[in-house]
C-alpha cells in the first residue's frame, strides 16, 4: 500500500503529556514499534526534546543516535541493536531488557541507567560512564568496557565472558555471581595477605597507579598489591585487563562472598582502614 504522512505523538513517561508530535511516513500495516522509531529519528532531526520521553519498545535498530539527549527516557525493551549512541546522554534512562547488541556506546553517559537484563553482547562501551548503573543480569559477553567507569554499578549475575575490562574502574561495583568470579587466579586468605603487605611502612601509595615495570617493587597501590601477591597469574591478568580489572577479578575469585569490589582510588588511610576491616573479618570467619 502507498505510504501516507502521519502525525505521531510522543509522550512524557512521567506525565503522559504530549512531548512532541512527529510527522512520519507510514503504511497501514506498519508496526507501532517501527512508527515510534521513526518518530524518534524525526525528533532528533527536528531538535525535539527526547529527555523523559516514553520510547519503550521502539525499533531503533542501526539508528544514528550519536550525541542524542535521551536522559531519563523510557527505552525498556527497545531494539537498539547496532545503534550508534556514541556520546549520547542516557543518564537515568530505563533500558531494562533492551537489545543493545553490537551498539556503539563509546563515551556515552549511562550513569544511574537501568540496564537490567539488557543485551549488550559485543557492544562498544569504551570510556562510557556507567556509575551507579543497574546491569544486573545483563549480557556483556564480548563487550568492550575498556576505561569505562563502572564505580558502584550493580553487575550482580552479569555475563562478562570475553569482555574487555582493560582500565575499567570497578571500585565499589557489585560483581557477585558474575563471570568475573570464575577467575582461576586466587590468593588464599587474600584480605590478610594484602593488609599484611600494604600496612608496612612505605608499602602503600594510593596516589601512584601501579605500573607493569613496578610489578616486583616494594611499594604499590592497593590493586597493585593484589596483582603482585597473585604472582605470575596476577601479572598476566594485569597485562590483559589492566590493574583495576585484574585486581577486581582476583578479589572476587579469592573471596566469593565479597559483595563489592574495593575502592582502588581512595587515599591511603581509607584504603588501609578497609583492608584491616576485611582482614579481621576473614580471621573471625
Amino acid at each position: 500500500m502507498n505510504a501516507q504522512l502521519e502525525k505521531y505523538e510522543v509522550r512524557n513517561r512521567w506525565t503522559n503529556a504530549v512531548q512532541f508530535t512527529a510527522e512520519i511516513s507510514t503504511t497501514p500495516e506498519m508496526q507501532p514499534s517501527i512508527k515510534l522509531g521513526l518518530a524518534v529519528k524525526w525528533g532528533l532531526k527536528n531538535d525535539a526534546d527526547l529527555g523523559d520521553a516514553n520510547l519503550g519498545g521502539a525499533n531503533l535498530r542501526g539508528a544514528d543516535l550519536r550525541g542524542a539527549n535521551l536522559r531519563d527516557a523510557n527505552l525498556r525493551d527497545a531494539n537498539l541493536r547496532g545503534a550508534y549512541l556514541r556520546d549520547a546522554n542516557l543518564g537515568d534512562a530505563n533500558l531494562g531488557g533492551a537489545n543493545l547488541r553490537g551498539a556503539d556506546l563509546r563515551g556515552a553517559d549511562l550513569g544511574g541507567a537501568n540496564l537490567r537484563d539488557a543485551n549488550l553482547r559485543d557492544a562498544n562501551l569504551g570510556d562510557a560512564y556507567l556509575r551507579d548503573a543497574n546491569l544486573r543480569g545483563a549480557d556483556l559477553g564480548g563487550a568492550n568496557l575498556r576505561d569505562a567507569n563502572l564505580r558502584d554499578a550493580n553487575l550482580r549475575g552479569a555475563y562478562l565472558r570475553d569482555a574487555n575490562l582493560g582500565g575499567a574502574d570497578l571500585g565499589g561495583a557489585d560483581l557477585s555471581g558474575s563471570d568475573l568470579s570464575d577467575c582461576p587466579v586466587k590468593i588464599e586468605n587474600i584480605h590478610q595477605r594484602v593488609f599484611e603487605a600494604a600496612s608496612k611502612d612505605g608499602a602503600l601509595n594510593m596516589r601512584v597507579w601501579h605500573k607493569g615495570g613496578n610489578f616486583c617493587g616494594t611499594t604499590h597501590c592497593r590493586a597493585g598489591w593484589v596483582t603482585h601477591l597473585a604472582g605470575e597469574g596476577g601479572r598476566a591478568l594485569e597485562f590483559a585487563f589492566g590493574t583495576p580489572a585484574a585486581a577486581a577479578m582476583i578479589y572476587l575469585a579469592s573471596d566469593p562472598s565479597l559483595e563489592k569490589v574495593p575502592d582502588f582510588y581512595c587515599d591511603n588511610q581509607t584504603a588501609l582502614k578497609d583492608m584491616k576491616r576485611l582482614a579481621e573479618a576473614e580471621v573471625s570467619a
